[in-house]
């Protein structure tokens, strides 16, 4: 199956809560994941981004699409 996202993160299913319309699948991730951003300049200064700092990384998405091989 191709699909248009390319950040992939392995997972394992945790646990499936079936609903009526939805179901709620929780996943455990398996590996390390590098992951990238792109904010301005501005941003970059006002938090004085410096290599080897440790942040937190909230991720606002819309989906996560689950695919299986």
């Amino acid at each position: 199956m191709k699909y248009g996202a390319r950040n992939k993160i392995k997972a394992r299913v945790e646990s499936v809560k079936k609903g009526e319309v939805m179901s709620l699948v929780k996943y455990r991730v398996l590996e390390q994941a590098e992951m990238a951003s792109v904010l301005t300049t501005e941003s970059v200064e006002d938090l004085n981004l410096q290599p080897g700092d440790e942040v937190l990384l909230v991720i606002k998405a819309v989906h996560v699409l689950p695919t299986k091989e």
